[in-house]
Formats: structure tokens, C-alpha cells, sequence
């Protein structure tokens, strides 16, 4: 009781507190707090009561320090921190803001809101016009997602880092015959945390009429590495393995923030932004709940798992599996995309105005024959995609993904990540 006497003194002052100041970086957030003697006391008795009720209940004088150190820290700089997808140093910066969300009840948390800093990458639709324009010349533009490979292939950062990527997941060791799953998976985020959504959109969103483009488009991530292993694992363990991956708890809850479902909005998101929703699925991608299309007939996407085996937990299986299979908001955002609907409908998000780069590709003529050139010979990438589109990937050795840091690892999640999910999901402790 007196610990949920402390987070509700703590929502209180955050409410006095909060007047939407920016987001500081909780890097930079925690040198300033270590730099200042009376800061750096605080969140050393705040980590101290971490580390303290992890192992036994904290006595009546201990909870009182504890008190006292957490709400100090709501003065500090270290308050409201945040961290930036794909930036320098990301796990460390994730691990400071998992331990100060992280409440002294084992297996709660102190807030359910995302750790990244709200995106500002808008999705530029005179960006992409521009990008496409020489496509239209005597070419029939039937397959959106081969469109998408040719833009992409003549924009320098996205044809280096998706050969990168692609060459990364088909490699396979000479004695195992298998694939780097965790390296398959590090270039991957690499490659969506840093090319303009543009591109990246464009080739995991586009539209599809008829199987050829479905399966160029399910091929995007190299699903024989990515997304595919011998045997599907239930749900809930791949849940447990995120779990203890800072990066991959950290996507998952900007996932479930951003593209948070809601019956009483019109366009099915809680906060009518389907620019964020996509986004915020593309950061999933190369963590161990990779989702992917499940087949080249449909929209349908999903995590690789089951709930088979689920016994008394299979409806929570169903439930957070269903955070792919059945989002309104998810599915309303693929649809809005391929209409060609306006997604930047949120404050959050702003139209990217890069007119150097617009300048650099505003030209038909000189993107035609930029096309023309990167089709003979073929890049890299464009011989890795021949490769794979018409072979039937094969399930891989079970990706391995690195665990958490130290900071951050042995935390349960989120309790109020998943929306509709019970608690009692995400206490389940560990199989063996």
C-alpha cells in the first residue's frame, strides 16, 4: 500500500510539474545529475532502493529515504528524460530511463508511455513525388513495391544500407549453414532508424493487386534470417525475451504507444497519428518479436510464434499476439498509406523540408536516367531481391538476441504496456 502511496504522490507532483517542457537526453540528463552533488546523492539512494527491493522488502526507514530521493529527482534533470531511436549509445540511454520509471514494486512500473522522444521524421509526399517522377515515363506503374526498389536504389543511403542488410541476413557460415541472426537484425534496425521513411515505407507498405508484388514486398526484410526459425516458438516467450532486451522492451512500447487502438476515434488510433503508428511498427523490425506479412495473398502481418502450448495462459497469448494480427489502428494505417492518405495528422510529426535533397532528385530527367543505370548491370541489392523473391524462404536456427543491459535486464515489463493485456502475463515467470 505505501508503495502505491508513492507512485500516486509522484503522478500528483509529475501533474504540478509537467507544463510539456521538451524532452531532455537522458544521456546528457544523467551527467548533469551525477555533475551536481546534490542530484548525484538522490539518484544514488534512488539506484541503491532499485537494487534494494529487487532482493528483500524494504523496511519502514528505507521507504522513507526512498521517498524522498524519488521525488527530488522529479527536480532534477533527469526528469522527463527521453532517448532518441537509433541514436549514439541508445541501450545505455534506454537503460537510465528504464530505471527511473522502474517503481520499487517488483514487476511494476511508474509510467506506460514510451521512452523515445516523439519522431519529427513526416512523411514528405512532394519528397516522394519527386523521387518517382521519372518512373511514369513509358513505364506502366503496376507493382508500387518494384517502383519502391528503384527509388530506393538510386538514393545513396538507402541502396549502401539496404545492401548492407541484405547481404548481412542471406550470408550463411560454411559450417552451420546458417545465418547471423543478430547481426541480421542490427543492420535491419540500422537501416530503418536511418533512412528517410520515404524509402522505407515505400517498400514495406506499398500496396499490392496480385502475388508478385505481395511477395517482393514479404521479402523486403530477408525473412529466411529476420523473421523465420525451424520452429515457431509460443508468444509468450518471445514476450519473456523482450523482455530482458532493452532495445527490443524499448520498440515495443513505443509500438503500443503510438498505435494504441481506440473505438471511439475516427481513425481507430487513440492519438490520429498514422505516420507514428507506421513508424513506430518499422522499430519492431530486428528485435526477436520481428513481424513480417505471414503470406504473399494478404495485408496480414504477425510476429513469428504461436499460442499453441499456451495451456492456461493462452488467452493471454491471443492477446498480445493480436496486437498485430487484430489493431484497428495498425490496419487502418497500412490501408491510409496505400490510399495515399495524408498520415501526418498529429502535432508530433512535421513535413520533412530538406530542400537540398529535394533539389537533388526534383529533376525527372536526371532520376530516369539514374534509373536506367542502376538496372545494368544490377546493384547488389537488386541481384540479392532476384535471389529470394521466387525461392520459398526456409526457417533458420532461432534467432539469438542479445539481453538487456545491466540497468535494465531482470526488469519485468511494462505492466500497462499492453493495453487490454492482464497482468498476470507479464508476471509469468520464465519456462525452463
Amino acid at each position: 500500500m505505501l508503495l502505491m502511496g508513492i507512485y500516486l504522490a509522484l503522478t500528483l507532483i509529475d501533474g504540478l510539474w509537467k507544463v510539456e517542457a521538451a524532452h531532455s537526453d537522458c544521456l546528457q540528463a544523467s551527467d548533469a545529475c551525477i555533475n551536481d552533488p546534490r542530484c548525484s546523492s538522490k539518484y544514488r539512494t534512488f539506484r541503491q532502493c532499485m537494487a534494494g527491493s529487487s532482493a528483500a522488502p524494504l523496511g519502514p526507514g528505507a521507504k522513507n529515504q526512498c521517498m524522498k530521493a524519488m521525488v527530488s529527482l522529479l527536480s532534477s534533470p533527469l526528469h522527463n528524460c527521453k532517448c532518441k531511436r537509433g541514436m549514439k549509445k541508445e541501450k545505455i540511454c534506454l537503460g537510465i530511463y528504464w530505471s527511473l520509471h522502474q517503481s520499487m514494486s517488483r514487476g511494476e512500473e511508474t509510467d506506460d508511455s514510451s521512452p523515445y522522444e516523439p519522431s519529427k521524421r513526416g512523411y514528405d509526399y512532394a519528397r516522394l513525388a519527386s523521387i518517382t517522377a521519372g518512373s511514369d515515363v513509358g513505364v506502366t506503374r503496376a507493382n508500387r513495391c518494384l517502383d519502391a526498389a528503384k527509388a530506393c536504389n538510386v538514393d545513396e543511403s538507402c541502396q549502401r544500407l539496404r545492401t548492407e542488410y541484405v547481404s548481412s541476413c542471406i550470408k550463411r557460415s560454411s559450417k552451420t549453414e546458417t545465418c547471423n541472426h543478430l547481426k541480421c537484425h542490427k543492420v535491419l534496425r540500422k537501416f530503418f532508424d536511418r533512412v528517410p521513411v520515404e524509402f522505407t515505407h515505400e517498400l514495406l507498405f506499398c500496396p499490392c493487386e496480385d502475388t508478385a508484388c505481395a511477395e517482393r514486398r514479404r521479402q523486403t526484410i530477408v525473412p529466411s534470417c529476420s523473421y523465420y526459425v525451424k520452429e515457431k516458438q509460443n508468444c509468450l516467450s518471445l514476450l519473456e525475451s523482450c523482455k530482458v532486451d532493452v532495445v527490443c522492451r524499448s520498440r515495443l512500447a513505443e509500438f503500443q504507444t503510438r498505435c494504441q487502438p481506440s473505438t471511439q476515434s475516427v481513425s481507430g488510433c487513440l492519438r490520429e497519428n498514422y505516420a507514428a503508428c507506421l513508424l513506430s511498427y518499422t522499430g519492431v523490425i530486428g528485435t526477436v518479436i520481428t513481424p513480417n506479412y505471414i503470406d504473399n495473398s494478404s495485408s496480414n502481418v504477425a510476429p513469428w510464434c504461436t499460442c499453441s502450448g499456451s495451456g492456461n495462459h493462452r488467452e493471454d497469448c491471443e492477446t498480445f499476439l493480436n496486437l498485430f494480427t487484430d489493431n484497428t489502428c495498425l490496419k487502418n494505417a497500412f490501408q491510409a498509406f496505400g490510399n495515399g492518405t495524408d498520415l501526418n495528422t498529429g502535432a508530433s510529426v512535421h513535413h520533412s523540408t530538406s530542400q537540398t535533397w529535394l533539389n537533388k532528385h526534383i529533376n525527372s530527367t536526371e532520376v530516369s536516367h539514374r534509373e536506367a543505370n542502376a538496372l545494368s548491370p544490377l546493384l547488389p541489392t537488386q541481384a540479392a531481391d532476384e535471389r529470394l523473391l521466387w525461392k520459398e524462404s526456409r526457417p533458420s536456427r532461432a534467432p539469438s538476441e542479445a539481453l538487456g543491459q545491466a540497468s535494465a535486464s531482470g526488469s519485468a515489463c511494462d505492466h500497462h504496456l499492453l493495453w487490454s493485456l492482464p497482468l498476470a502475463v507479464l508476471l509469468i515467470p520464465p519456462r525452463m
